[in-house]
């Protein structure tokens, strides 16, 4: 039956449940939907926008898991529908998650459909077509042929799955195939050329080509973990070896068909790839890449008018644009990665008759990570060992996915393609996650083997787990959230937030007491066997799927691609001088060139603690960074460097070009960051996008592979990992439009020590500004984001005409970087000389740059409008006044071309003089115009009114730091030790829900204020395994508790609220005079929600959505005023800077002001600077008597200068920041309540 809950003036909750709800069941889920009124009718006249009935939401998925928590049992599923008001049919809504319903009744979720029987193929052509498996002639040659040779037809499931397993998409047909150049076979296939990039380099490769993840050996660090993960236990820090994981993938068909759950699940499936690594491995920061066509949002874009808009098939360029960076963002906000890197392209061009433009988009989603060297490569299993998967249920999603995404978008009827709509859980895949992690961390990884599940569901992932050996499946074991899927889409779906693992029958219980633990759900599903048989078994002993493994892989023949080198001419580029103000507008408001705010102040960039270098910068932090930079553990002493290039525009003008430039753009913006061993350390991935089988394009292909290639083995590095896409083209009827083609090279190498990473920001020091060439070749427009403002590519395009000068250039400016005589540093790329310039001046209040061309005249160009937009492959650096001869020197030695080129200046101006003409250039004009587009997209994703304020206020709100007085920011100072080893018997804990993600960062802050640190689950307070009896702090941390379903924290609350255990535990807590509580931002919510800072008022205090209606991410400051709290009443008076990461994070205070206790309010009043609209700028509020504080501001991401977005240059030597002080007071005062 079907109950409705009446939700505001348009909000309805339809909740699915099998027994009619009793008077206290009912008051609970008033509770639940904060105070939604029943309904007694059973059905509802109107229209109404909701879920597709078929497909279980993951808002669903939590919102009844928080309801078996609660207690109640038999609902099976909670939905949120919304009227559509009178008058207003034509409202918005998205036609691939959801639809119009003319009245709810109690069928709203009924499906008239039975799970399809098992087909037995006969004509297996005819069943490709259908189906649009994408399978070749020659695979169904093969497949016919095996089933006579089996004597029975072959199953759906087993075609199916053969499609999947042997996609382009998954086998990398045209990677590995031969080609043949205008009339000559090539000795290599493209593979193999990227393979002796390793062969030739090997440098500290130590996993390459074989796994999800490429590995290279790494530091040794301090592992900070719970010794026991099956149960409440206290953290330790020992040593441990690791290698560190490199991985990029992309998810480009799945956004374009619908943007939100394809980036999302790019972005899950890339976490799942670096999960899978070896036996196990840990993620730590993302990086996304976003490629469309032009978004076409100001008129005065006049480039954007080159082709006429299309009738895009599922989303518009700026739709997808924007759904797709939410639902990316979205992802890792939830899940707990960091985005700190990126980039954004958007492109449209027509000439010779052909049409270039990502109507196909790309997203590309990588990262780093790490593991324990130990637990590098996968075991191999044995007969008898058990199957598992972890995660969620399976749905009828990316049926297809594997063989659709090979294929030109439009080809097939929509229906198929349809079937690629993903679904997004981040909230399970932490789950998962944290049981993966629970296992790396120890000693004896009980793992054999591991593997995510992405295109081709099971079929792909589990025959992979048993390749060796052969495995049985038992089909009933497998989870089904949708009751009408076949037996074929069961084993072939692609449903996300899913991982298959071999372990030893032994291990079994231990793994699934720490799943219990994690709510990761825990399935037994098979086992390997010794018969080298893949069988997919159900409950009557039918079996969909029962061949040889060898016959499941299948022997295809070699893919062999025939084409003809296209030579094609591009027309070039006409400037004039006097024109370069207006070049420099158009250059600036690009997409690719202007700020990314609107993508940076949406997504997390802080969360796990170890983030040394994001992408905003300076006081007014602003989107400016070359590279990220995190730090393996918490001592900053070792980390990874991370970076991504492209020049697809270049490639479309000389495609060898087009890759050197790629890795070149890599390296330069990577080259500020301290690498342990210079060029050495580095590894590539490369992705590569291209429209292939179309006449030219398989020959540029090859040679932009070839190029890259020769490229890396010149310079000493490999590319051990990568991917492709090569389908890239999009059909309109008889119409194609072609993505150009285009690699995308991220690269990532252990640095030294993380705070000696630069930043692109000018500093205030008397000091010189020296031009670095890394190209050595003539500077050349072609490619340039200029030529793209004037309908141009240009027929000459920039490269690097010397690896050998390169890698030269490379590990000098490295030897300077480690020396520290580098000040500041900014690569010249997209926009050019003078768009370094000026973005090396954005993000600071005051000063410019005096810039002089002559130097230029030695390196052979006199043409301005070259010296200032040519992209050739370079560096600016800043040397203080007292470094500058040993710069010189070094550069000189090494044989670099460089040139002085200026010097700070007191006024906003670039002072441009050339040839004895000066030219002024208003940095902070041009630096609104670079703002603008950012403003542009934000006005959509946040609303006019937000991003108005936000374009406003943005350079009137710098942080600014007032420090404690006498404030000493030495370790030693407290009595402090960041390896200690033995325990103070000082007890605090960290209590975390699912979905909770910060709990590390806080759990180590407590640690290094001298406190032994417990792990505790609401598990384990719901089960009666801790009581917090003998715990005198405890804190409840950030993340996204149950995906904030139904409000931030309310499914956390409710486990206190309706557990007996768990709520007298927290009671007898709070009952004692001698305990400390802290809740931080998830935190904070759940302590406003249970009453515990404020329980003495009549109206509550409550958490509200932000004014922007998103997630806001941002390092800001904030001022303490004088108060009485524990913790912050020595900082009263200081003004700090600090991040913030939070979706709900307004302040509803219903009493007067002077009725609460506000211990931190945020520096300005207005936004961004107060990014919730929080009455009073309020951030934190303490209890009467000082001991329980809540508040939103991460504190905890806080503690080390190298963890701040800004820190002041005049406290360069600070080992910690005034924040550690907050949780040293609190150690003192228990250690005073308890003598």
């Amino acid at each position: 039956m079907i109950v409705f809950f009446k939700k505001n003036a348009n909000g309805i909750i339809a909740v699915e449940t099998e027994k009619k709800l009793s008077v206290a069941d009912t008051e609970k889920l008033t509770w639940l939907f904060s105070g939604a009124t029943p309904l007694s009718s059973t059905s509802l006249k109107g229209k109404f926008i909701g879920p597709r009935r078929e497909m279980i939401t993951p808002w669903s998925t939590n919102a009844v898991e928080i309801t078996q928590n609660m207690g109640l049992s038999g609902i099976s599923r909670i939905e949120e529908f919304y009227r559509v008001p009178t008058g207003n049919e034509t409202i918005k809504f998205d036609k691939m998650l959801q639809r119009v319903y003319d009245g709810l009744n109690s069928k709203i979720f009924n499906i008239d459909k039975q799970p399809d029987k098992i087909v037995h193929i006969g004509d297996i052509s005819e069943y490709n077509k259908s189906e649009g498996l994408a399978l070749s002639p020659e695979e169904e040659q093969y497949l016919h042929d095996l089933a006579q040779k089996l004597g029975r037809p072959l199953t759906d499931s087993e075609v199916f799955g053969f499609s999947q397993v042997n996609s382009e998409h998954c086998r990398h047909k045209i990677f590995n195939g031969s080609f043949v150049i205008d009339g000559q076979e090539k000795e290599l296939s493209l593979f193999k050329l990227i393979k002796k990039t390793s062969q030739v380099n090997p440098n500290r490769l130590v996993s390459a080509y074989k796994d999800n993840v490429a590995f290279i050996e790494g530091p040794k660090v301090d592992q900070f973990y719970p010794v026991n993960p099956d149960r409440p236990d206290f953290f330790e820090i020992k040593p441990v070896d690791t290698v560190i994981s490199l991985k990029a993938e992309t998810h480009n068909f799945p956004t374009t068909v619908e943007p939100f759950n394809g980036a999302a699940t790019g972005t899950g499936g890339e976490i799942r790839d670096r999960l899978g690594g070896g036996k196990a491995s840990l993620p730590i920061a993302g990086t996304a890449v976003y490629m469309t066509s032009y978004p076409r949002m100001s008129a005065e874009h006049r480039w954007e008018a080159m082709m006429d808009p299309r009738t895009w098939l599922y989303q518009t360029p700026s739709d997808i644009l924007i759904k797709a960076s939410n639902g990316a963002s979205d992802f890792g906000n939830k899940f707990g990665q960091p985005l700190i890197c990126g980039s954004l392209l958007t492109f449209e061009h027509e000439e010779n008759n052909k049409k270039y433009a990502y109507d196909k988009v790309i997203m590309l989603a990588g990262g780093v990570g790490f593991a324990a060297k130990k637990d590098a490569i996968k075991g191999t299993p044995e007969p008898g060992e058990k199957v598992v998967v972890m995660g969620g249920d399976n749905y009828r999603i990316g049926m297809g996915g594997g063989a659709v995404s090979s294929v030109e978008t439009g080809q097939y009827a929509g229906a198929i393609e349809l079937n690629a709509v993903q679904r997004a859980n981040p909230e399970m895949q932490k789950r998962v996650s944290n049981v993966i992690r629970a296992l790396a961390e120890s000693d004896n990884n009980p793992i054999i083997s591991i593997h995510d599940h992405g295109a081709g569901g099971h079929l792909n992932a589990l025959s992979e787990l048993v390749e060796a050996t052969g495995g049985k499946i038992n089909m009933a074991a497998l989870p089904v959230g949708d009751k009408t899927l076949s037996a074929k889409e069961i084993v072939g779906n692609e449903s996300q937030e899913r991982m298959g693992m071999i372990i030893s029958d032994s291990d079994i219980e231990y793994v699934q007491r720490i799943a219990q633990r994690e709510r990761a759900p825990f399935y037994v599903v098979g086992e390997t066997t010794n018969d080298n048989r893949f069988t997919f078994e159900q409950a009557d002993g039918v079996k969909p799927i029962d061949l040889a493994m060898a016959d499941m892989f299948g022997n295809s023949p070699k893919t062999i691609l025939t084409d003809n080198t296209v030579n094609t001419t591009y027309s070039d580029i006409t400037y004039k001088e006097a024109d370069i103000d207006t070049y420099l507008s158009d250059v600036l408001s690009l997409e690719a060139v202007a700020c990314k705010d609107w993508l940076t102040n949406k997504v997390d960039r802080s969360v796990t603690g170890k983030i040394a270098r994001q992408q905003c910068q300076g006081e007014i932090q602003l989107p400016l960074s070359d590279c990220g930079v995190v730090s393996l553990d918490y001592t900053g002493r070792h980390g990874i460097a991370t970076s991504i290039g492209h020049a697809p525009q270049v490639a479309m003008i000389d495609p060898a070009k087009g890759s050197v430039m790629a890795v070149a753009e890599s390296l330069t913006n990577i080259v500020g960051a301290p690498l342990a061993e210079g060029l050495k350390s580095i590894s590539l991935s490369a992705n590569w996008m291209w429209p292939c089988k179309n006449p030219g394009e398989d020959a540029a292909l090859y040679k932009a592979v070839e190029a890259c290639s020769d490229f890396a083995c010149s310079l000493g590095i490999n590319i051990p990992t990568g991917k492709d896409s090569l389908s890239m083209t999009q059909k309109y009827g008889d119409d194609k439009v072609f993505a150009p083609g285009t690699v995308i090279i991220s690269a990532a190498g252990e640095t030294g020590n993380v705070r000696k990473t630069l930043s692109p920001v000018l500093r205030n020091k008397k000091s010189t500004l020296y031009y670095i060439d890394f190209s050595a070749d003539n500077m050349k427009l072609g490619g340039s984001a200029l030529a793209q403002t004037l309908n141009k590519l240009g027929s000459e395009a920039p490269t690097v005409t010397s690896p050998e000068y390169f890698a030269a250039t490379f590990n000098t400016v490295q030897q300077l970087v480690d020396k520290k005589k580098i000040l500041a540093a900014h690569d010249i790329s997209a926009g050019g000389l003078i768009t370094t310039l000026l973005e090396m001046t954005f993000a600071n209040t005051n000063n410019g740059i005096s810039f002089n061309t002559d130097g230029f005249a030695a390196l052979g160009q006199t043409d301005l409008v070259k010296i200032l937009f040519a992209e050739n492959p370079a560096l600016v650096i800043q040397v203080s006044q007292n470094h500058t001869e040993a710069v010189e020197k070094a550069l000189a030695d090494s044989g670099i071309r460089y040139c002085a080129i200026g010097t700070p200046c007191g006024e906003r101006v670039i002072e441009l003089n050339h040839q004895g003409t000066t030219r002024l250039i208003g940095i902070d004009y041009y630096r609104d115009v670079w703002f603008r587009s950012s403003y542009l997209m934000d006005a959509v994703q946040s609303g006019e009114k937000c991003a108005s304020l936000r374009f406003a206020n943005y350079k009137k709100q710098p942080i600014r730091y007032r420090f404690p007085a006498n404030f000493n920011g030495k370790l030693a100072s407290r009595g402090l030790d960041i390896s200690r080893k033995q325990k103070t018997g000082i007890k605090a804990a960290i209590i975390r829900e699912k979905g909770v993600n910060g709990d590390r960062e806080m759990a180590f802050s407590l640690y290094l204020a001298g406190f032994d640190v417990k792990d505790v689950h609401m598990t384990d307070l719901m089960t009666g395994r801790e009581t917090l009896d003998d715990i005198n702090m405890i804190v409840f941390c950030g993340g996204f508790s149950n995906s904030d379903v139904l409000g931030s924290a309310k499914g956390w609350a409710s486990g206190f609220r309706y557990n007996e255990n768990a709520q007298k535990a927290l009671e007898r807590f709070y009952a004692r005079p001698d305990t400390l509580s802290l809740g931080i931002c998830n935190g904070c919510q759940l302590m406003m929600e249970l009453n515990l800072v404020c329980p003495e008022h009549a109206r509550k205090a409550t958490m509200e959505h932000n004014v922007s209606h998103k997630f806001e991410s941002q390092f800001l400051g904030l001022t303490i005023p004088q108060n009485n709290s524990v913790m912050l009443g020595s900082l009263a008076g200081s003004k700090l800077g600090i991040w913030v990461a939070h979706g709900e994070g307004r302040f509803n205070l219903p009493e007067s002001m002077d009725s609460y206790n506000v211990v931190a309010r945020y520096s300005y009043a207005s936004y961004p600077g107060n990014p919730n609209g929080s009455r009073g700028a309020v951030a934190g509020l303490v209890s009467n008597d000082g001991r329980h504080l809540a508040m939103m501001p991460h504190l905890e991401r806080a503690i080390f200068p190298w963890q701040c977005g800004f820190y002041p240059d005049t406290h360069a030597s600070d080992e910690v920041t005034p924040w550690i002080d907050a949780f040293v007071n609190a150690r003192k005062w228990i250690e005073e309540k308890t003598k």
